[in-house]
């Protein structure tokens, strides 16, 4: 018998200003990793949005993830195909990489009959991306806040309203996370971090709390944004053109260039005000409105005869 395991994954957004490498929200948008045991070799399918993005080697961060897991947990399986459904637009700031590295891990985990907890995993999995936010959010759900102490992550997983939306503005380039982690200081002067500080802080309270109406203030920041922004035409047009048409605040989503705006209603005029305002500053752009995922990644065993 060999195993075929299905993992579904969904999208993140992270930092929500100022919560850098920090805060995570798991969207409504999925990719699906299939892994399969098979008799010989290593095949690898990809397909869905932006598949020419996505490598079909064996440097597909699914698959490295997949052999990772296979290694720790000494299992050697005769052969391995990979088939990715992907449904997350690549390197655009949603999590794209975490969920090829979950979905990797999850499906070799539940072949080799799941040696692993969920916990294990998360480490796992930070250690292949480099930064908590994104992998957390799409693994457990909801609103994670997580830090790294001693090689091991400590989060919480919060439960934002439910009325919550967010408009994903998506412009047609790509943004590299080494290269908007390049261009950021090294260092931070003390009036900046206590501003983050602070307003990381109402953020979570806010959204605890239901009190939405203080995100605008609560998501601004000094950290990142005002950086990476300098790589992103027309940024703060398309943040304000938000604004203006109804979202209650604004971030860079992830790394970029895609930007999020969180609304309780009006999501329709934020999302074509959004595409607008990229498009005046010479950007092809689409929209999307997104649910919040409370449930995170999923992944199902399924054994078939080998041939």
């Amino acid at each position: 018998m060999f195993g075929k395991a299905i993992a579904c994954v969904p999208a993140s957004t992270t930092n929500l200003g100022p919560g850098f490498d920090a805060l995570g929200l798991a969207l409504k948008l999925y990719s699906t990793i299939e892994l399969e045991e098979i008799d010989s070799g290593v095949e690898i399918v990809v397909h869905g949005v932006d598949q020419d993005k996505i490598p079909m080697s064996t440097d597909n961060i699914a698959f490295e993830s997949a052999n990772y897991i296979f290694q720790k947990a000494g299992y050697q399986p005769k052969g391995i195909k990979l088939t990715i459904a992907n449904g997350i637009p690549a390197i655009r700031g949603l999590g794209g990489s975490g969920t090829a590295i979950l979905g990797g891990l999850l499906c070799a985990n539940a072949i080799c009959g799941d040696p692993f907890s969920p916990d294990q995993i998360l480490d796992f999995a930070i250690e292949r991306e480099g930064h908590p936010d994104n992998v957390t959010a799409s693994l457990f759900g909801g609103l994670t806040v997580s830090v790294v102490d001693k090689k091991n992550v400590k989060m919480v997983k919060l439960s934002p309203p439910e009325d919550l939306r967010v408009v994903i503005a998506i412009p047609d380039y790509t943004l590299s996370t080494k290269k908007a982690r390049e261009i950021l200081p090294q260092n931070l002067d003390l009036e900046s971090a206590i501003y983050n500080v602070g307003r990381s802080s109402l953020l979570v309270a806010a959204v605890v709390a239901g009190k939405l109406d203080m995100l605008n203030v609560a998501m601004q920041d000094l950290l990142h944004q005002p950086y990476r922004a300098k790589l992103i035409p027309g940024f703060e047009d398309v943040c304000n053109s938000a604004v203006q048409a109804g979202a209650l605040s604004v971030a860079l989503s992830g790394a970029g260039p895609s930007v999020a705006a969180y609304c309780t209603g009006l999501e329709d005029q934020v999302a074509n005000a959004m595409v607008d305002s990229f498009t005046g500053n010479g950007l092809k752009a689409e929209a999307k409105i997104l649910e919040i995922d409370s449930a995170g990644a999923t992944v199902s065993l399924h054994m078939q005869n080998s041939y």
